[in-house]
C-alpha cells in the first residue's frame, strides 16, 4: 500500500510539472501578438495571462472529462501508465520550447497517453472514435477555421478603420487587442488546464483513490490552475518570439483580429468538450491575420517547421510514452530509472537553452530573415496604403564620368541615356 501511495504521488507531481511546462510553452498563444505590437509590456502581459489562466481553470470540466473518461479505457490502467505518458509529453514540450516551435502541448499529452496505454494494454484500450472525433478532426479544422476567421476579421478591421486617424485607430485596436488577449488566456485556462485535471483524475481512478466516472476533485482543479498559471507567468519567451515576430509582422488591427478569432474557436471547442490545441488555433489565426492585410506576408519557412512539429507531436510523444511504460513495467526500479531519465533530460535541455537566452528584454528581436517564398510574394504584392515607396531615381544609373579634354583633342560625344 505504501508503494502504491508513493507511485500515485509521483504521478500527481509529474502531472503538475507537465502543467507547468504547458503554461510557459503556451504563453505565446495568448500574448505573443500583444507583445509584438507593443499593446502591453512583456512582463505585464504574462502576468495578466497567468491570472486569467487560473480563473479559466474553474469555468468548465468538459475537456477534463474527455481525457479522463473518453480517450482510453480507464479500467485496467495503472498509475505507472499515466507516469510514462507524462514523461513523453514533458520531454516533447521541452524540446520544442528549446527550438522555439509552438507545438501542441495537448497533443503531446494525448500522444504520450496513447503510446503508454497501447504498450500496457494493447490497442483495444484506446477509444478510436473519441480520438478521431474529439482530437484529430479538431486538430485539422482548428487552424483552418481560425485562420479564415482572422483573415476576414483583419480585412474588415482595415475597411472600418480606413477613415480613422492613424494614432487614434492604433490606440483603439491596441485596447481591443488587450481585451481579446485576455479572452484567449481565459479560454486557454478552460481548455489546457483541464487536460492536466483529466490526467490526474485518470490516475486517481487507476489507483482506486476516486470512483470511476468521477469529475475532477476541487483540489485537482485548484492545483492544475496554479501550476499552469505559474508556468505562464514565467513566460515562454522563445516561442513568444516565433509566434509574434518569426511568423509574420503584425499591426494592432491584425493582432486584434487574430486574438478574437482564436478565442472564439477555443471557447466554442471547450464548451463542446473538444480537446483542442490552442497552439493550432492561435497559429492559424496569426497566419490568417498576416495574409488579411494588403501587402502582408507569412514567413512560410517558419510555418513549415511548425507544421512538421505538429505532425510529429502525437507519434513522437507516443513512442517516448510507450518506451517509458516498457521500462516502468519492470518494477519499482524501472520507474526510478524513468524518473531519473526525465530529470536528467530536462536539466540538459535547460542547460543548452542558456547558451542563447531569450527573455523579456530581447523577445521582440526578429531573428529570422524572410524566406524565398516570402520575398517572392512581397515583390509582386502592392504595399499597404500609406507605405512610402522607394525612390525610383535611385534605380537610374548615374552618367559615366567624362574624361577631361585638352585644347588639341576633340571633345567626346555626350553619353546617350
Amino acid at each position: 500500500m505504501e508503494n502504491f501511495s508513493l507511485i500515485l504521488a509521483i504521478v500527481v507531481i509529474t502531472a503538475l510539472a507537465f502543467d507547468f511546462t504547458n503554461g510557459f510553452h503556451d504563453t505565446a498563444n495568448a500574448m505573443a501578438t500583444t507583445i509584438s505590437t507593443g499593446a502591453l509590456k512583456p512582463k505585464v502581459a504574462v502576468a495578466m495571462s497567468a491570472a486569467l489562466n487560473l480563473l479559466g481553470a474553474f469555468l468548465s470540466v468538459e475537456v477534463a472529462n474527455t481525457i479522463s473518461k473518453g480517450l482510453v479505457d480507464e479500467t485496467g490502467i495503472r498509475p505507472e501508465v499515466i507516469f510514462a505518458a507524462l514523461v513523453g509529453a514533458i520531454l516533447w514540450n521541452l524540446l520544442t520550447w528549446l527550438v522555439g516551435l509552438p507545438s501542441s502541448s495537448s497533443h503531446a499529452l494525448m500522444g504520450g497517453l496513447i503510446g503508454a496505454t497501447i504498450a500496457s494494454a494493447g490497442t483495444g484500450a484506446v477509444h478510436g472514435d473519441v480520438l478521431v472525433t474529439k482530437v484529430l478532426i479538431p486538430a485539422l479544422a482548428a487552424p483552418v477555421v481560425a485562420g479564415l476567421a482572422a483573415m476576414l476579421a483583419t480585412r474588415l478591421s482595415y475597411v472600418l478603420g480606413r477613415k480613422a486617424h492613424g494614432k487614434a485607430a492604433d490606440k483603439g485596436f491596441r485596447v481591443g487587442q488587450i481585451a481579446s488577449a485576455g479572452l484567449v488566456s481565459l479560454a486557454h485556462g478552460t481548455n489546457d488546464a483541464q487536460k492536466t485535471m483529466g490526467i490526474i483524475t485518470l490516475a486517481l481512478v487507476a489507483g482506486g483513490a476516486v470512483a470511476p466516472d468521477s469529475d475532477p476533485p476541487t483540489w485537482v482543479i485548484l492545483s492544475a490552475g496554479l501550476a499552469i498559471a505559474l508556468g505562464t507567468w514565467l513566460g515562454g519567451w522563445r516561442i513568444i518570439r516565433t509566434m509574434g515576430k518569426g511568423l509574420t509582422e503584425l499591426q494592432p488591427q491584425q493582432g486584434f483580429a487574430a486574438q478574437t478569432s482564436a478565442a472564439t474557436v477555443i471557447l466554442a471547442s471547450s464548451h463542446l468538450g473538444f480537446s483542442l490545441s490552442t497552439t493550432h488555433s492561435v497559429s492559424g489565426s496569426v497566419m490568417g491575420a498576416g495574409l488579411g492585410r494588403k501587402g502582408g506576408v507569412v514567413r512560410w519557412s517558419t510555418a513549415t517547421r511548425m507544421l512538421v512539429a505538429w505532425v510529429l507531436t502525437l507519434p513522437a510523444a507516443a513512442l517516448v510514452g510507450a518506451g517509458a511504460e516498457s521500462v516502468t513495467d519492470l518494477g519499482d526500479w524501472g520507474t526510478g530509472v524513468v524518473a531519473v531519465f526525465l530529470i536528467a533530460s530536462s536539466a540538459a535541455i535547460w542547460k543548452v537553452s542558456r547558451r542563447e537566452v531569450v527573455d523579456a528584454s530581447n523577445v521582440n528581436d526578429t531573428e529570422e530573415p524572410p524566406g524565398v517564398v516570402t520575398t517572392a510574394i512581397a515583390a509582386v504584392t502592392p504595399p499597404p496604403a500609406g507605405t512610402v515607396t522607394e525612390d525610383l531615381t535611385a534605380t537610374i544609373p548615374a552618367p559615366a564620368p567624362v574624361a577631361p579634354t585638352t585644347g588639341t583633342e576633340s571633345a567626346a560625344p555626350p553619353a546617350t541615356v
